[in-house]
């Protein structure tokens, strides 16, 4: 049985540390700007990237580092991107050797993250100068002051942990994450990082990650906007003293509790959208492939004109329908039903792909509600996707009208 650890995060698995500082890279000094994850014993490492053919220097060079599939550390900073910028790998390489020579690595075990704005060079001085604070933080407390270190439009500090029990031991997964805009499914969504204290060979654990993003990060939608510096790194140091065989009940437990940390961490993120004020879960059942459910699913948490209506606490089942219909999916228009959830109630507005009678006022109490589910049943076939979003509100565009200045 998987279960998540109340308060846990980034250092709840054995032998790993994080800090967070202010070092100067943001103006705001009440703003944490440099975070750090440690592992204590050599570990495997596994990264996602995203899809964006533009790609933040960063990436490109913890895709090189990793390469022998091992890391010790992960250094990211917020606010800049270090992307798109003649000097970004330079100074990206830069951050893993100071990052190294404060710990005593080589800067190979070292992987690099950024987030913030794009297109401006980032200053290694204030990194230089708070890498000696960072590293004298670090702590198995220090999970809270990473996370929060990450953060730039976010509202809220995104942790999670959770555990199993195998053969009498326990094996643990603790994550951190960050991202309010520029997410779109499509992985990856995010900054996310995520620790381990099972043992695992690297290709396994690119394998499990690969696997769950698909189900957790890769079923996201803020905006639509896939970002140049998306990136989800995972660290296993092998401290529970268990090891996770393919092809085994080990693997498919740890598969299964790396799963629910991202999905945890996923609705997070979606229900933190810039400006957002509902979290909303688009739920397809009944279609007559996975592929298609995925389809339906992403299209509608995609759709504007959803989004609007739901900040907006409007029933228009018709755009629901609409984006169901320009999906790409294949299916039979004249069996979908369509049923609007919340805690508030429930209220069936589509039956067999034409409208239902149904009372305004009660419509905007199931949709005063901050979480809403939006139920999307195909009627033929078995398989299902959800996919996780938000409402889009007039902060929205407030918050990214003056993002840059």
């Amino acid at each position: 049985m998987i279960k998540l650890i109340k308060d846990g995060g980034i250092c709840s698995p054995k032998g790993f540390m994080a800090a967070g500082v202010h070092c100067g890279i943001r103006k705001n000094r009440t703003k944490k700007d440099l975070a750090l994850v440690f592992s204590s014993f050599p570990s495997t490492a596994a990264a996602i990237y995203t899809t964006n053919l533009v790609k933040a220097a960063p990436l490109l060079v913890t895709k090189k580092h990793l390469k022998n599939g091992a890391a010790r550390a992960i250094i990211i900073n917020s606010g800049i991107a270090n992307a798109c910028v003649k000097d970004g790998i330079e100074t990206a390489f830069a951050m893993t050797k100071i990052t190294a020579n404060a710990l005593g690595l080589k800067k190979e075990e070292i992987l690099v993250a950024s987030t913030g704005i794009i297109g401006q060079s980032l200053n290694l001085t204030p990194i230089q100068n708070g890498m000696g604070q960072l590293v004298s933080e670090l702590s198995e407390n220090g999970g809270d002051n990473a996370t929060e270190a990450i953060m730039t439009t976010d509202t809220f500090p995104k942790q999670v942990a959770a555990f199993f029990e195998l053969n009498g031991k326990t094996i643990t997964i603790g994550g951190m994450a960050k991202g309010s805009g520029m997410i779109n499914p499509n992985m990856a969504t995010l900054l996310g990082f995520l620790t381990t204290d099972a043992e695992i060979d690297a290709a396994l654990l690119s394998s499990s990650l690969k696997a769950v993003a698909q189900e957790s990060f890769n079923r996201i939608s803020i905006d639509g906007d896939t970002s140049t510096n998306d990136m989800v790194a995972i660290l296993a140091n092998g401290q529970s003293g268990v090891k996770i065989e393919s092809q085994s009940e080990s693997y498919q437990k740890f598969t299964a509790c790396l799963k629910e940390v991202c999905v945890c961490l996923a609705k997070l993120l979606a229900k933190d959208g810039e400006g957002a004020t509902k979290l909303l879960e688009v739920c397809v059942r009944g279609a007559k492939t996975e592929k298609d459910a995925i389809k339906i699913a992403d299209s509608v948490i995609n759709s504007p004109l959803v989004k609007t209506a739901m900040f907006g606490k409007d029933a228009n089942w018709g755009r629901i329908l609409c984006a169901t219909g320009y999906s790409k999916a294949k299916f039979a228009v004249d069996k979908v039903d369509i049923v609007l959830k919340s805690k508030d109630g429930e209220i069936a507005v589509c039956k067999s792909g034409a409208g239902l009678p149904f009372c305004e006022s009660t419509a905007k109490e199931v949709l005063q509600s901050n979480e809403i589910i939006i139920d999307i049943s195909l009627n033929q076939g078995n398989k299902n996707a959800t996919s996780w979003g938000c409402d889009l509100s007039y902060d929205y565009v407030k918050i990214n009208g003056d993002y840059r200045t």
